[in-house]
């Protein structure tokens, strides 16, 4: 015959659980949360301070594009700056074949358009020496920065920011040259330059 014996077994019923306690759980997503909030933190201003610099790289590209375009052409080019609205544009004057007059126009194509600053950005300082030649004079809305053909330009001097961030914009009046330096109008230092002088 079988033997069946039956074995004492012992089950187990406090046996470890493994997992997590809902204080654990709870820690962990505060402490996520708080990571989390500071980096959200840097990332606005990092976020503010590139809005500044792209604007700031509009301009001088478009003080670039404006001078190139005046030699270019041999026709004169107006970067208008709107103090009011916080962008700027090009003009040049177009010979308009209907009509047989000149019009001024906007400059719209793949390498220069209107633009118009995002955020807090605006112009902080703008500086334009008047240098007899200009048609228009500027207001306390409205300036304009003038690019002849011979490729001399007004002298300007131009400060975009945000409050915090800071670039500075200069155009040499003999060269029409556009630099641009981070910081404020003060460290730049203006100005024709007599090479006659001892």
């Amino acid at each position: 015959m079988l033997n069946l014996r039956l074995r004492n077994v012992k089950v187990n019923t406090k046996t470890k659980r493994q997992g997590f306690t809902i204080s654990e759980v709870l820690l962990v997503v505060v402490i996520i949360g708080l990571i989390s909030g500071t980096g959200a933190g840097l990332y606005v201003g990092t976020f503010r301070k590139l809005q500044v610099e792209r604007a700031a790289y509009d301009f001088l590209l478009t003080a670039k594009y404006a001078r190139l375009m005046a030699i270019e052409q041999q026709k004169q080019y107006k970067m208008e700056l709107d103090l009011v609205t916080k962008g700027f544009y090009l003009t040049t004057v177009l010979w308009d074949e209907e009509g047989e007059q000149a019009e001024q126009q906007i400059v719209k194509n793949f390498y220069c358009k209107p633009v118009q600053f995002e955020g807090e950005v605006e112009f902080e300082a703008v500086e334009v020496v008047p240098n007899g030649w200009e048609t228009e004079s500027s207001s306390e809305e409205q300036k304009t920065i003038v690019f002849s053909p011979n490729g001399t330009s007004q002298l300007a001097v131009v400060q975009i920011g945000n409050g915090k961030t800071h670039y500075a914009i200069s155009i040499s009046a003999a060269t029409g040259r556009a630099k641009m330096y981070f910081g404020t109008v003060e460290k730049i230092k203006v100005g024709t330059t007599d090479l006659d002088a001892e």
